[in-house]
């Protein structure tokens, strides 16, 4: 009973990394679509999201009957509540890479990015990807350094949104109100995409030590971490 259990556990992680892969693939090929304007890509990344729904439902099933039947307690506790708050910040990941799709085809056949924003448009794509590639690893590893990491690559995306509002507040723009109002909308949407990476990345944190990324962070003190492989039985 308890190595089953303890494999109900693990497939629970497991099914957080195909969510984080599912979505990183998402927020790639949307954009692709976007600056393509490719409707068939675009239509392929809002009828796929379904699939991220589909194990985010299948997850929280799982996670609540394993609280139900073993009413876990310490690490493992940790485990299963983490674990059903990062599948909700990975199927609203989904849902983003969804709306850049959406707004993709919504365009069709015209683009709704201006040529000269294709560039920051494509390495916020990038960008995202990458750091939803990292939360990826970070669920697999439990790597803390490497979790507490990706706030500092989270400053780039920032950096890159405000390089956006630069240009849209610029007296020489010259692509009217609907083309801003999309782009606005597209830089939001890589933006919380790539918070949702963070948080991800954060939760780990605190199933790994017990304490809040934040809090350690402040603290400037190396944790003593508990290894969730050993995890306590209930």
């Amino acid at each position: 009973m308890r190595d089953a259990y303890h494999e109900e556990l693990d497939s629970i992680g497991d099914g957080l990394v195909e969510m984080a892969r599912l979505v990183g693939s998402a927020i790639g090929r949307a954009t692709t679509a976007m600056l393509d304007s490719d409707l068939k890509l675009a239509e392929n990344v809002i009828e796929a999201d379904q699939k991220v729904d589909e194990l985010q439902h299948d997850l929280e099933a799982r996670a609540i009957a394993l609280l139900a039947r073993q009413q876990p307690v310490a690490t493992d506790l940790r485990i299963v509540v983490t674990s059903l708050r990062m599948s909700a910040d990975l199927e609203r990941s989904g849902d983003l890479a969804q709306h850049v799709a959406k707004l993709a085809r919504l365009r069709y056949p015209d683009r709704a990015v201006p040529s000269d924003l294709h560039a920051t448009i494509l390495e916020m794509g990038q960008l995202a990807q990458r750091l939803m590639a990292k939360a990826a690893e970070v669920i697999i590893t439990k790597d803390v350094d490497l979790a507490l990491q990706l706030e500092q690559d989270d400053d780039a995306m920032d950096l890159l949104h405000r390089t956006l509002f630069q240009h849209l507040m610029d007296d020489r723009w010259k692509h009217g109100i609907e083309t801003a109002v999309d782009v606005t909308l597209l830089g939001r949407y890589y933006e919380r995409f790539a918070d949702h990476a963070v948080s991800v990345a954060k939760r780990v944190v605190y199933l790994v030590t017990g304490e809040h990324a934040d809090e350690l962070q402040s603290a400037d003190v190396q944790p003593e971490i508990q290894a969730v492989t050993g995890s306590e039985s209930a």
